[in-house]
């Protein structure tokens, strides 16, 4: 690509801010090259409709770089800054859209997965591991702890969590957080399933979805008569799950929305006002069943290349394929921030990507 003054004032902020995380510890930071050109091909349009929400001179910016595994972007207007996870680095990260430099929120942070912003503006946090529990932010500082145990027993590992209007705090608990050393310290799982818990405001914790195996993601439609809940080990892809939701909390009427049948690796996601899923998208590490030849070795590729589906992708509220945003590196999770709450805000494993769209998260 010919470099302009653009293109250098874009590398060099990308690079002042990799450099700041660099300086803590275990970064990883990639170069990355905003495109030239209007509209950016990497918003590839699936279907007509998704046309609408493309800006025609916004491209993807690479906003930091330099985690291990960038997870749990939470949006704080009031301080026009993002919050988001680097798990193995056990860390919570903050990118200040003011300043654009990334730093460090708090280590030690247990190895915290999923965040969120409650309704009065404080963080709550799914630590991953070692203390396997849910935490909220109070606005001086201390932290609160919400749950920890489900019937007397441990929880798994909480991964994702969203916070409903009326103030319960609804999370996922599946074993990625316990399975191993990575993510966190491994352990045995306490809890007979992997479930899907709704926290009232008086504390009250219940497992309203239990037969998902390993839940992933959730967010709520805009009416919150739905809830969207990603399983991991679906079969025989990732798939995510719609449930109706009832006036007393419970959840029915189970139905598959989406089947990630292109062995994309489904993940964290949000809904927009207009009921849209807007979903992290990659490979998800399944092999051929044979191994082919390469290099002068028999080799087991993947079922779905990377290049191809590393992203985000965008389906309606029926589930119908919208678009492709193509990325570099493939999407964990992602949120809506920004003035205006149409920045989308894309966590993808060593960095954190960004795209203005004509288009508004739904919370």
């Amino acid at each position: 690509m010919t470099m302009t003054r653009r293109n250098l004032l874009a590398g060099a902020g990308a690079a002042a801010a990799s450099a700041l995380v660099a300086r803590t510890a275990g970064a990883q930071s990639f170069p990355f090259t905003p495109n030239q050109r209007y509209p950016d091909p990497a918003v590839q349009i699936l279907d007509p409709s998704f046309a609408k929400y493309r800006i025609y001179s916004s491209t993807v910016e690479q906003v930091a770089t330099g985690m291990r595994w960038a997870e749990g972007p939470a949006y704080f207007p009031e301080g026009g800054y993002l919050l988001f996870s680097d798990i193995p680095n056990n860390r919570i990260m903050k990118f200040d859209e003011k300043t654009n430099q990334t730093s460090v929120f708090r280590a030690n942070a247990n190895y915290a997965n999923g965040n969120a912003r409650d309704r009065q503006g404080r963080l709550v946090t799914c630590e991953h591991s070692v203390t396997r529990r849910i935490t909220r932010t109070e606005k001086d500082g201390k932290i609160t702890v919400l749950a920890d145990k489900f019937e007397g027993k441990r929880l798994n590992a909480p991964n994702d969590i969203v916070v409903k209007s009326d103030d319960t705090i609804w999370f996922t608990d599946p074993l990625f957080g316990i399975n191993g050393e990575w993510e966190g310290k491994k352990e045995k799982p306490e809890q007979a399933t992997t479930n899907v818990y709704r926290l009232t405001k008086d504390g009250k914790l219940a497992a309203v979805i239990t037969d998902i195996v390993n839940p992933n993601g959730l967010a709520f439609s805009p009416d919150e008569k739905k809830l969207y809940v990603v399983e991991w080990k679906g079969t025989p892809n990732r798939s995510i799950w719609s449930f109706d939701v009832n006036d007393d909390g419970t959840v029915g009427n189970k139905t598959k929305l989406i089947d990630a049948a292109d062995q994309g690796a489904l993940d964290g996601f949000r809904v927009d006002r207009d009921g849209n899923l807007w979903c992290g998208w990659g490979s998800n590490g399944a092999l051929q069943s044979e191994p082919t030849e390469a290099g002068g070795r028999k080799v087991f590729q993947l079922k779905g290349k990377s290049e191809d589906l590393d992203g985000v992708m965008v389906f309606s509220a029926a589930g119908k394929p919208l678009a492709h945003i193509r990325l570099p590196e493939r999407c964990a999770n992602l949120t809506f921030g920004g003035p205006k709450n149409n920045r989308l805000y894309m966590t993808s494993c060593h960095s954190v990507y960004a795209l203005y769209v004509e288009s508004h998260g739904a919370v």
